[in-house]
Order: C-alpha cells, then sequence, then structure tokens
C-alpha cells in the first residue's frame, strides 16, 4: 500500500489542530506556563505542517524550462523555514518562563489538565511514527522532518508532564517556569538541528558515505569493459539522487559499445537508488586518473 505525501501532510494539520486544542484546554485548566509552552509548539507544528503541504505539491510538480532539475528543493526550504518558525517558538516560550520565574504560581486542577495534556501527547506519538516511517519510505525530506518534529514535541510533552507531577508533590511551584525554560532550550536545538540538515541539502551536501560506497561498489560490478570510473559526485535533493562521473574506456572501443556499459551501470544504480538520474561523461584511455578512482581493469 502506498499513502500520498499530501494526503499525509493534511493529515498533520488536522491532527495538529485537535492536538493544539487538547494542549490550550489543559493551559487554561492549569495556569500552567509549562502547559503553555507545549501549547505554543502546537502552534508551529500546525503553520509548518501547512507549509509542508504546500513544498510537497511544489516539488511533485515534472522538470520544466525554468527548472530542468525538478522543483525537489523546495521541500528543504520548506523545512528551514519550519526550522526558523521553532527558533521563534522557544524565544516566546523563554519570555513567558522568565516573567512566571519572577512570581511562580500554585496550578489550578493539576491533575485534570495533565490528562487533557497526556491525550494529546499520546496523538502525537502514534502520528509522528507514521510519518517517520512514510517519510523514509517515500523519500520526503518535508515528512521525515515533520515526524522528526513532532517526536521532539513528544520527548517535550512527557518531560512537562513529569515535572509538574514533582511540583504538585513537592509544592515547589517554581518548577513549572523552569520546566518551560527547560522546553525552550530544547525547542530550540531542534529548530537548529532541523535547520542545519536542510541547508545540507539546498547546498548539495553529499549523501552519506555508505551510499557513495554502495555507488562505487555498484560501477565496479557492472563496468566490465571499462578501464576506470573517477570524478564521482552525487547530492541529494528530495526524492531523486544524483550521480556524476567520468568513464575511462579502451581508445579503440566503439561508441556503441562503450554505450552499452554505460547502460549497464545505470540500470543497476536505477534499482540500487530508486529514482536515480545518473549522468556519465565518456572517456578514452588516455584520461585516466590516479588517486580516488573506482579501477574497473580485469
Amino acid at each position: 500500500m502506498t499513502l500520498d505525501a499530501s494526503k499525509l501532510a493534511v493529515g498533520t494539520i488536522i491532527l495538529g489542530i485537535v492536538v493544539l486544542a487538547l494542549k490550550w484546554i489543559a493551559f487554561r485548566m492549569t495556569g500552567s506556563v509549562a502547559l503553555y509552552s507545549d501549547a505554543l509548539e502546537s502552534v508551529v507544528n500546525i503553520v509548518a505542517a501547512v507549509m509542508a503541504l504546500v513544498a510537497i505539491r511544489i516539488s511533485a510538480r515534472p522538470p520544466d524550462a525554468n527548472h530542468p532539475y525538478g522543483h525537489s528543493k523546495a521541500e528543504y526550504l520548506s523545512a528551514v523555514m519550519e526550522g526558523a518558525m521553532i527558533v521563534l517558538a522557544a524565544i516566546l516560550i523563554m519570555q513567558e518562563a522568565v516573567t512566571a520565574l519572577r512570581s511562580p504560581r500554585a496550578l489550578d486542577a493539576p491533575a485534570a489538565g495533565l490528562a487533557v495534556n497526556g491525550l494529546a501527547t499520546l496523538l502525537n506519538v502514534v502520528w509522528a511514527l507514521v510519518l517517520i516511517r512514510w517519510g523514509a519510505r517515500i523519500r520526503s525530506p518535508a515528512l521525515a522532518a515533520d515526524g522528526r518534529h513532532l517526536m521532539t514535541d513528544v520527548i517535550t510533552s512527557v518531560g512537562v508532564i513529569f515535572g509538574l507531577i514533582l511540583a504538585q508533590l513537592s509544592g515547589w511551584n517554581w518548577i513549572d517556569p523552569v520546566i518551560a525554560l527547560v522546553v525552550a532550550v530544547n525547542v530550540l536545538w531542534s529548530g537548529w538541528v532541523l535547520m542545519r540538515s536542510s541547508i545540507g541539502g539546498l547546498m548539495d551536501e553529499a549523501p552519506d558515505s555508505d551510499i557513495c560506497s554502495r555507488v562505487e561498489t555498484i560501477i565496479a560490478a557492472n563496468g566490465e569493459g571499462a578501464l576506470q570510473a573517477h570524478d564521482l559526485r552525487m547530492r541529494q535533493t528530495g526524492q531523486t539522487t544524483f550521480v556524476e562521473f567520468h568513464l575511462i574506456v579502451p581508445g579503440k572501443m566503439t561508441v556503441s559499445e562503450s554505450h552499452a556499459i554505460c547502460d549497464r551501470i545505470e540500470a543497476a544504480l536505477t534499482v540500487a537508488l530508486e529514482g536515480a538520474a545518473i549522468s556519465i561523461h565518456v572517456e578514452p584511455d588516455h584520461k585516466k586518473k590516479s588517486g580516488n578512482v573506482v579501477d574497473l581493469t580485469p
């Protein structure tokens, strides 16, 4: 069974609204600054989900005259903007926490409020796992980023709940704003991590070393008849992996023979890397290089 990425994004928006309503109710019931911070992060989740939906639909557009490599980088741009919003939410949480820390007070109806917040957290756990799983399966950076962000929200929510339980048991009302500050720092860090990984995609950062090694192995296994492959370059853009390299063949080899080798390598790479875009530049044997090359000689 396959799920459309845009449908998952719509589901995230709907769930985000439900979770926000529950968390806001929990905050209004208790007056807890920590629960306020939890609710504010849910606002970010909703806006981020809307941005992810727009980015997914843009990235799904086929290449055109102005965008010959497609529109898949729109998802990375969405993730960067989501990271910036997370940072803004952290700043707002910090401001509210510092104000509450100056005059801490006891919570109203803490048990009921924590129960409502716990239900919202459970919903987030289930949906975060769905997004992470399907984001990886369909290779959607926007969905995967949303899933990781929701899981971060889950972790902070659990910390908030246990912290507030401790505050009630001990009578230390200052724990509430301190928890909010801890949440803000965690949110700030998650925003930075998200922006860092997405900026790497926008800057054509190379894939993980294990993917590069796998590509070299495939070239070596399917390059019979050629002499060498060098200047291998790779980049990951959304669901597409771009692979470029030079293939050295004997000088007397015909165009048809060298083309057959390229076809064989491309077919193997396409199977291993779904959605790969492969570009091979064929050169004669006097163009051989030394150093970081894939030796194809028998």
